[in-house]
C-alpha cells in the first residue's frame, strides 16, 4: 500500500484505543462485539452530545467520553476512530482523522460518490495509516463458507445465483435515511450494498450489472424508494440476480432462501447465513456457518486491528470498497432510461474496467 513506510507501528503490549465518531444504533451494535476481541482493545465514545457519549461510555464499558468529534481526533491518546455517523459526514471525519494520524474504520456505505474515494486514498497515503471499510457481510461466516464451497467445485461450474433479502422494516419519518443527501441515496444505495458485496465477493466477479427499481410508495412515513431487483453476470459466464425489498411482510423477522446453482449440483441457504445446505459432488452436507459471530463483526476487528499493529491492508481496503461502488452506481445508471421511458440496451457496461482505474 503506498505511503506505509510512514506507518509508526503500536507497541505489541499497549492496548490500542479506539474512539466511536458518532452515538446511534450502528454503534451499538459495534459495541456489543468489542469485549469479546481481547485486553488488547480500550474504547471511547464521542457525540455532539456529551451526555450521550457518556450513557454509551457506562453502557459498554468505555474508557472516555468526549462532547465532539474534534475533541476524540485531537486526543493524543486514540489509535483509531469508527466514523459512524451519516454517509454525508464520512469523508470529512475521515480525513480530519487522518491528518491526526489516526487510524480510521468508516462505516458503509463509506462514501456518497466515487470520486470520494480517491481523496480518501490520497489522505491515506499521505498519512500512511490503516483505513478499513466497515463491510461486516464480508466476514461473515457464510460469505466464508460460501466462498470455500465454491472454490473447491461442490457444485461444479456456476451457472445461476439468486440472492433474496426481503422483509418489511420502514423507517420513521425523522430517520435521517429518509434524507437523501444523509444518507447517500434511496434504501438499496444505504444498506444493500452489504447484499451487492456479497454477490460480488464469492469468487467470480460481476463485470456486467442491471437496476430494476419498482416505484417509491405514495404513502406512508418512509418516503424512500426500498425495492430494487439487480440482475448481473459474473466473469466466469454465469448469470445472477438479487432481490432487495424493505416494504414486502416476510415471515420470522426476513427470513428467506437463496441459492447458487452449479452444473454438478445446488447450494441452499439462508440469506442471513441460518444455515447452508450443500448438494453436489460427495455426499450432501448441512452446515451451520456461525452462531457466535454470525454477522462478521469480530472478524472484521480482528482484520482491522491485526492491520495496525502489522501495517498490512485490510481485506476490506478502500480499492475493495470502491469496486463495489462503481457497480452501485452502474445500477442507477442503467435506471435512468427505464425512468424516462426509454428501452436500456445494455451498452458496454464496462465496471469491471473502471473498478480497476
Amino acid at each position: 500500500m503506498p505511503g506505509r513506510a510512514a506507518l509508526q507501528m503500536p507497541q505489541p503490549d499497549h492496548p490500542l484505543h479506539l474512539a466511536f465518531l458518532g452515538c446511534g444504533f450502528i454503534t451499538r451494535v459495534h459495541s456489543g462485539y468489542l469485549k469479546g476481541l481481547g485486553p488488547g482493545l480500550t474504547w471511547s465514545y464521542a457525540s455532539r452530545e456529551a451526555g450521550k457519549a457518556e450513557g454509551y461510555r457506562r453502557r459498554f464499558g468505555g474508557q472516555r467520553a468526549f462532547g465532539s468529534y474534534e475533541a476524540a481526533i485531537a486526543d493524543p491518546a486514540v489509535d483509531a476512530v469508527v466514523v459512524a455517523v451519516p454517509p454525508r459526514f464520512h469523508l470529512d471525519l475521515a480525513r480530519r482523522a487522518l491528518a491526526a494520524g489516526k487510524h480510521v474504520l468508516v462505516e458503509k456505505p463509506a462514501f456518497p460518490a466515487l470520486a470520494d474515494y480517491d481523496t480518501a486514498r490520497a489522505a491515506r497515503d499521505r498519512a500512511g495509516r490503516v483505513v478499513a471499510v466497515g463491510e461486516n457481510d464480508h466476514y461473515k461466516p457464510l460469505a466464508v463458507t460460501l466462498r470455500r464451497l465454491l472454490a473447491t467445485g461442490v457444485v461444479g461450474d456456476l451457472v445461476f445465483a439468486h440472492f433474496t433479502t426481503i422483509v418489511r422494516r420502514l423507517k420513521t419519518a425523522d430517520d435521517w435515511r429518509n434524507d437523501d443527501a444523509m444518507a447517500g441515496g434511496d434504501a438499496f444505495f444505504e444498506e444493500g450494498i452489504h447484499w451487492l458485496h456479497l454477490a460480488g465477493s464469492l469468487g467470480p466477479r460481476i463485470t456486467r450489472i442491471e437496476g430494476f427499481r419498482p416505484p417509491a410508495a405514495a404513502t406512508g412515513p418512509d418516503r424512500r424508494a426500498k425495492s430494487m431487483m439487480v440482475a448481473f453476470q459474473y466473469d466466469n459466464g454465469a448469470a445472477g440476480a438479487l432481490y432487495y425489498s424493505r416494504e414486502i411482510p416476510s415471515l420470522l423477522r426476513g427470513l428467506r432462501v437463496s441459492k447458487l446453482f452449479g452444473r454438478d449440483g445446488v447450494i441452499t441457504f439462508e440469506s442471513n447465513g441460518g444455515f447452508v445446505v450443500a448438494r453436489g459432488r460427495g455426499l450432501p452436507r448441512f452446515l451451520v456457518p456461525g452462531i457466535r459471530d454470525v454477522r462478521g463483526y469480530a472478524a472484521m476487528y480482528r482484520d482491522f486491528l491485526a492491520c495496525i499493529r502489522t501495517g498490512g491492508a485490510p481485506q476490506m481496503s478502500l480499492e475493495r470498497a470502491r469496486e463495489d461502488h462503481v457497480l452501485m452506481e452502474r445500477v442507477y445508471e442503467t435506471l435512468r432510461p427505464a425512468l424516462e421511458g426509454r428501452a436500456f440496451n445494455g451498452g458496454s457496461n464496462e465496471a469491471a474496467e473502471r473498478a480497476s482505474d
